[in-house]
């Protein structure tokens, strides 16, 4: 076994790694790019060194840069994690040539599977099944659209080179298809460097089935069953399981042998992933990932095995750990995927300062797998996943209640996340029944998207007892570092010479202004008038949270309402406060009086970034008459490709950037002219 290892990687994956890494006794050493220079992963390694600047091109891709690295820290191995470089056969070329063991699949391998039509052939000739499909490398557009023509709609548009819902678009009328093709092309170029496609028949209602295989230098092959993936937005993963929901022993074994032959056939080394589509009794070869998943926790949950530890050995020649006949699978387990992302908007990445997370306590029932901590940025530069949580148990009814209740203690605040989609997805019936394919996020979104409405009476009541709560808090701490802290200028208790007190408070809730007044009544007693309701309350501030500088942002409350016990936690960023209480996250906005009367500049015929990124395509030319939902700009972000459409009909009056122009947040893209007034553009 060598003795130290590099992980060129980031995030979750590279502490992933480096925690079973550092159990065997491996020095352990990491990379990083400026933007991650104090992020968790070089802090937990030994040692660390800088690759480049921000962008993933300069620093995490730069292949001279990670060897040079290698060869600085004395470094044995190099482990290229579940992404970035862990699938470019160039890169594991590179390292056997610098004298450093790979920690993967023999380049050759990489390459056959590299390219998807190469897969599928090489597929085809071991017997596995394959979907009907177009795998050639002729590109013309006029023979794609004629292969798809004849597979028949709808059709998928694959990257041949690549995974993860990247460069993928399904084409339901051929009418669309040259768009997705060209949309395909370039965010498959984007990912992979490398605009290659194929051409599927697109099943309607598929399951999205994973074998987990591994192989060794001594020839033997097994696989660790397999996982249901079959949850997903924009082609890619939000919940996965194992086992996966109906498999019998039969299709284990049959779906087993399959996977096993395709590693077979390429000569395969440690560990990969068989990606299958079944629908009704037939299943179909889909792609094989040469690398470990994303998902693999849910694997080692089953199984009781660590699987990285399994790629060091095998990578350092050791043989397999057990024999096929060894392979257990006990219990149930589940894995969700935290995303800075807006459901409500498509799923578009979302960006921002974690200012609060929190996460449950782990157990054998209960794993996260996290690579940001509080007070961190979750920027437009990588992927915008937060953590996975990963949960156990021993049948998929407790481990969904593990799952439900893991997501209940989850806190996050500072961007927006999926986390009350994913809590919606979890204790939806039908996927409680595993009644579900490829489509059942599509099929349900608006049942899964958090209800909107106003507050509840209990919300707006901890609400203003957060805003007098941070108010004495605040209080205390000034007279703590003021000259006199015993004047009774700092008292917050409400008193006034003859007469009883009360604040008005008004918090808008996202769906309009709501009132509340709080009278001051004695030891520390609140009542709380509400609208045709009054409440008395009375309050306490624990593990009071501190921003920068030590200034208050939050903390943990106790309250009594109405002889009812309530536990929140508040954290306020600026006039803004998140209160997260029984699993429910609200966000609240302390009105400002002194504002109430700035006019709402926000107009309506604009069309503006939704987030930060690079623009790749632009659709439209000053002057034209567009129509509403017209496709106008193409947005390149977290390395998606997202297209923003027209808001209104009407005409172009200026376009504020050019394909190529990096852009922030809000920025106006395009400048709308009203319909009305088209006719006053010079022919």
């Amino acid at each position: 076994m060598f003795g130290s290892l590099l992980i060129a990687n980031r995030g979750e994956i590279a502490c992933r790694i480096i925690r079973t890494a550092r159990r065997m006794g491996l020095r352990c050493i990491a990379v990083y790019s400026d933007a991650d220079a104090r992020a968790p992963h070089v802090l937990l390694a030994d040692e660390a060194h800088r690759l480049g600047p921000a962008p993933a091109r300069e620093s995490y891709l730069n292949v001279q840069a990670l060897l040079e690295a290698a060869a600085r820290s004395g470094a044995e191995a190099i482990h290229p994690g579940y992404g970035f470089l862990s699938e470019n056969a160039d890169f594991a070329e590179a390292c056997g040539h610098a004298g450093l063991a790979f920690v993967g699949p023999p380049p050759a391998a990489i390459r056959a599977m590299g390219s998807k039509s190469e897969a599928k052939a090489i597929m085809e000739k071991a017997g596995v099944p394959l979907v009907p499909g177009y795998h050639g490398s002729d590109q013309a557009q006029d023979l794609l659209a004629s292969e798809a023509q004849r597979i028949g709609y709808p059709v998928l548009i694959k990257a041949s080179a690549g995974g993860g819902g990247k460069g993928m678009r399904v084409v339901e009328r051929p009418e669309d298809f040259e768009a997705a093709l060209g949309s395909a092309k370039r965010e498959a170029a984007a990912s992979f460097s490398d605009d290659r496609v194929l051409v599927e028949k697109y099943l309607t209602k598929p399951r999205h089935i994973e074998l987990q295989v591994f192989a060794d230098s001594q020839g033997n092959v097994l696989h660790l069953g397999e996982r249901d993936c079959s949850i997903q937005r924009r082609h890619q993963k939000v919940i996965e399981e194992a086992p996966a929901p109906g498999m019998t022993p039969e299709r284990r074994l049959e779906m087993g042998e399959s996977a096993k032959a395709a590693a077979a056939a390429i000569g395969y080394l440690g560990a990969g992933t068989v990606e299958f589509i079944a629908e009704g009794d037939a299943f179909y070869f889909m792609e094989m990932n040469t690398r470990l998943q994303v998902e693999h926790p849910v694997t080692e949950m089953i199984t009781g095995q660590d699987l990285v530890e399994w790629q060091l050995k095998v990578a350092a020649g050791e043989p397999l750990p057990l024999r096929q006949e060894e392979v257990r699978l006990t219990g149930h387990a589940f894995e969700v995927r935290l995303y800075a992302e807006d459901p409500a908007r498509d799923f578009l990445p979302a960006t921002g300062r974690l200012a609060h997370l929190r996460f449950p306590e782990e157990s054998p029932h209960l794993r996260v797998d996290a690579g940001v901590r509080e007070g961190d940025e979750i920027s437009v530069h990588y992927d915008p996943m937060i953590a996975k949580l990963i949960v156990w148990d021993r049948t998929r009814a407790a481990a969904l209640r593990r799952l439900a209740g893991a997501l209940a203690l989850t806190e996050v605040v500072g961007t927006t996340t999926n986390l009350a989609f994913l809590q919606r997805l979890a204790a939806h019936p039908a996927f409680a029944a595993a009644a579900f394919d490829t489509g059942f996020i599509a099929r349900h979104g608006a049942e899964l998207q958090p209800e909107a409405g106003m507050a509840s009476d209990d919300v707006l009541a901890l609400a203003c007892l957060a805003e007098l709560l941070a108010r004495d808090e605040e209080a205390r701490r000034a007279a703590a570092a003021s000259s006199d802290p015993y004047s009774p200028w700092w008292a917050t208790d409400g008193w006034r010479l003859n007469a009883g007190t009360h604040r008005r408070l008004i918090f808008d809730d996202g769906a309009g202004e709501r009132a509340a007044v709080v009278h001051y009544l004695p030891d520390g007693l609140y009542e709380i008038e509400l609208e045709g309701r009054s409440i008395q309350a009375r309050a306490q501030l624990r593990d009071t949270r501190e921003g920068g500088g030590g200034s208050f942002v939050g903390g943990r409350i106790e309250a009594d309402l109405a002889g009812r016990r309530l536990v929140a936690t508040a954290v306020w960023q600026g006039r803004q406060l998140t209160l997260m209480s029984d699993g429910q996250a609200r966000r609240l906005t302390l009105f400002d009086q002194l504002a109430a009367g700035e006019a709402d500049e926000t107009k309506d015929d604009r069309l503006v970034a939704p987030m930060p990124g690079k623009v790749v395509q632009v659709l439209v030319e000053a002057g034209a008459e567009v129509t509403a939902g017209q496709p106008l700009i193409v947005l390149e972000a977290m390395k998606m490709e997202h297209t923003l459409s027209a808001p209104a009909e009407g005409r172009i009056a200026a376009l504020r950037y050019a394909a190529g122009d990096l852009v922030e947040e809000g920025v106006e893209l395009v400048e709308f002219a009203a319909a009305e007034v088209a006719g006053e553009v010079p022919a």
